[in-house]
Parts: C-alpha cells; sequence; structure tokens
C-alpha cells in the first residue's frame, strides 16, 4: 500500500468528482441494497451508544467507526475485484486496462487508503452521499477541506486538547466534552432513521414508494472538535437516462454538489 499515493498523483484526475453507479435489476438486487444500508445505520447507532458511555474515550469510538467503514471498503475491493484488487487498481491507473472492474477497484482502494490515514489526518472532511434511484444506486465518496456551516452537531474530546490545565480546569473540560458527545448521541439517534427511510425494505415496500431515496453524511475533525452531519437528500429524477447494464464510475451528480454548498463553506475535493 506504501506506493499508492505515488502512483495515484499523476492520475487523481480519474477520480476526481466521480460516483460509482450500481444497477439494481431485480428484487434479490434491491434486498442486497437494503440489507447494506441497514448495516450502515445499525453502525450509526451503535456510534451514538458509545458516544453516550462515559466509560468509553472519544478516540475509541472513532477508531471504531473508522475500522468498520475499512471493512466495509475491504469487502467491496474483493468482492468486485477478488484478491488480487491492487494489481487491478493499479492496472487501471496506469492504462493498462479500461473496464467497470479496474474502474471501480481503483476507486474502492482509493477510499480505503485515505481512511487508512484519516485517524490521524487533521482538518479532512469525509463527505459520503448514497442514493437511490428506480433502476440503481450512487455512492459518492469525497474527501475534502473546508469547514462546516452551522447544521450537525459538534462535540469535543478531551484526548485531542493540547493544554496545560490544573485538576479544576480538567474537570471542568470533561464535563463538557461529555455533554457535547451526549447531545452528538442524542442527534445520531434521531438521525438514523433517514438512513432506512432512504432505503426501505423491498419486501414490505411498493415499487413506487421506493423508486428515490438518499442521504448524506458528513465528519470530521479540526483539533479537538469534532463534526457529524446527517441529513436526508433528495435524487434527481431526470439524472439518469437509461438503465445500466453494468457498475462504473459516474460524475458525482447535482445532489452532491448542491449538498457541498448547503452544509460547508470553502469545501475543495481532494478525492
Amino acid at each position: 500500500m506504501e506506493n499508492w499515493s505515488e502512483r495515484l498523483e499523476s492520475s487523481s484526475e480519474i477520480l476526481r468528482r466521480q460516483a460509482v453507479r450500481v444497477p439494481l435489476p431485480d428484487v434479490e438486487a434491491e434486498r442486497s441494497f437494503h440489507q447494506n444500508m441497514m448495516r450502515i445505520a445499525a453502525a450509526g447507532d451503535r456510534k451514538s451508544e458509545l458516544l453516550d458511555d462515559p466509560d468509553v474515550p472519544l478516540t475509541d469510538v472513532y477508531e471504531d467507526e473508522l475500522a468498520e467503514m475499512r471493512r466495509s471498503f475491504e469487502h467491496r475491493l474483493q468482492h468486485v475485484a477478488g484478491e488480487n484488487y491492487y494489481d487491478i487498481a493499479t492496472a487501471y491507473l496506469e492504462g493498462d486496462r479500461d473496464d467497470w472492474v479496474g474502474a471501480l477497484a481503483a476507486y474502492y482502494l482509493e477510499c480505503y487508503y485515505r481512511l487508512q490515514e484519516r485517524y490521524t489526518v487533521d482538518e479532512q472532511i469525509f463527505f459520503l452521499v448514497i442514493l437511490r434511484y428506480p433502476n440503481c444506486f450512487t455512492v459518492n465518496l469525497s474527501f475534502l477541506t473546508g469547514d462546516f456551516g452551522p447544521e450537525g452537531v459538534r462535540y469535543e474530546s478531551t484526548k485531542h486538547v493540547e493544554a496545560d490545565l490544573d485538576e479544576q480546569d480538567k474537570q471542568q473540560l470533561y464535563g463538557d466534552c461529555q455533554r457535547s458527545q451526549h447531545e452528538a448521541a442524542k442527534y445520531l439517534r434521531e438521525k438514523t432513521d433517514c438512513i432506512r427511510e432512504a432505503v426501505p425494505d423491498p419486501d414490505t415496500t411498493p415499487f413506487e414508494q421506493r423508486r428515490y431515496g438518499g442521504f448524506v453524511h458528513i465528519t470530521g475533525r479540526n483539533g479537538a472538535t469534532f463534526n457529524e452531519i446527517l441529513e436526508s437528500l433528495s435524487p434527481d429524477p431526470d439524472r439518469f437516462n437509461g438503465e445500466p447494464s453494468t457498475p462504473g464510475l459516474v460524475d458525482e451528480g447535482p445532489e452532491a454538489k448542491r449538498a457541498k454548498q448547503e452544509f460547508l463553506t470553502d469545501a475543495k475535493v481532494e478525492l
């Protein structure tokens, strides 16, 4: 993995402002998509529980979330390209192959690589948009720099405060951080249902009620302050024409662009 950033640097425009589009040709594919989204919702529930536990340091909450994300992307890589996903992604970036398997392997591997770094990288915003259309869904993952707007929730971590405090100030800081994490836990408990509503169960929901849905999840850290936004997002019904035959990369879409403008300021895309 150590040479991946060097390989990508000369070819980063291949992946910039792109999303993955995956066909939904039948109910079985919809079931698989629904199950994956329920796992994401359950991970949000778990994060809210950990944030609300005063015995769990925020660093552990953060690492637990990142570990789950890394496992998810590694699973996607192996599902798309098999055990040789690194060689396949590299061949795509070097122009030795030009197929959807190589494209998705490169996209997912870059996401995986950046998630490996994310725990130690400050001031980087993780931006995820998942949208459901009648015959497909899209996954847009971006890593940005910029600032958060007033929406969402902010919470503090004592582990990330770099200051020499006396005992009284330490106790005050601890109490303030615990209160902010409690508010963040409450926010997530109230918001994870937007994931479930975006992708309802195809076995119990009529097709007309599940044709469109989506959400945006944005997280980031600036020093000791963590930011989080989780909101519903409406797909553009005119975005696509026709049915996709295979997965592939597409433009990030107007929905993601609007979300960046609505929820962030001075956002610049790294990937």
